[in-house]
């Protein structure tokens, strides 16, 4: 048994190699030794918990920095989520390539789905970068109270295989939903500053202030949806000349 998990192990870091981990067919068990469903008590309850293990786990963990999830980019890593779902793919149960640090949300919305070709492979972020290039945009609403919606764009540079799993991450993830969310609560923070810059500047200089706020978050992460909030606010007249101004209540 010992020997197919490393073998496994192998294969899986070939094609982790080759972004075709999609390839890698599912199996019942391993060896015909141990089940699928021991093989998950072996993670849950050994590999999780026991003092051998346990260093490895929260190294594993712990490997993003500022411990936030690299699946959505935004919520906090909670735990290590099986990039192929341990229920297919048993000999991949505690295979530290297989294992990725995410967030609950994450993880919980991922379950057990598998690629069925290659369009359809989330990132993985121990084998590909997704930020070597601009993909995430978004527009601004003209709503009561100003809204955005993003949305990804791959580059022209993209192959058709990697701007089509861009759009699958996404939209597996659901990072519509999460970052118009964070970016609401972000326009309402801020509604007050500008309320008060307006007083003595023009649109102009709000819409100066606002791009200058977006080049700073995009040194630091260039597909961060702070970046594309305030670029995408810093480009919108409308809001830029009083829609930050608009209200609920209003």
């Amino acid at each position: 048994m010992i020997p197919t998990i490393v073998a496994t192990e192998g294969t899986y870091d070939a094609h982790g190699q080759a972004s075709t981990l999609y390839l890698i067919p599912g199996t019942d068990g391993v060896d015909g030794l141990v089940t699928t469903a021991e093989m998950e008590r072996v993670y849950k309850n050994t590999f999780v918990k026991s003092v051998g293990t346990r260093e490895l786990y929260g190294a594993l963990k712990s490997a993003p920095e500022n411990d936030i999830c690299p699946l959505c980019s935004q919520r906090t890593v909670s735990q290590l989520d099986h990039h192929l779902p341990q229920s297919a793919h048993p000999a991949l149960t505690v295979t530290p390539l297989n294992l990725v640090p995410a967030c609950s949300e994450c993880n919980k919305t991922k379950l057990a789905t598998e690629a069925g070709h290659a369009g359809e492979q989330t990132f993985h972020p121990y084998f590909e970068d997704a930020d070597d290039a601009r993909w995430l945009f978004a527009t601004v609403q003209h709503t009561n109270p100003a809204a955005l919606i993003f949305y990804p764009e791959p580059p022209d540079h993209w192959d058709e295989v990697k701007a089509e799993r861009i759009r699958w991450h996404f939209g597996t993830y659901k990072l519509a939903e999460l970052y118009a969310s964070h970016a609401a609560v972000e326009l309402n923070d801020i509604k007050y500053g500008l309320q008060k810059m307006a007083e003595r500047n023009p649109p102009e200089a709000i819409s100066e202030h606002l791009q200058s706020v977006a080049d700073s978050r995009a040194a630091a992460h260039a597909n961060s949806w702070r970046r594309t909030t305030y670029e995408a606010l810093a480009a919108s007249e409308w809001f830029c000349s009083g829609g930050f101004a608009q209200s609920e209540a209003s």
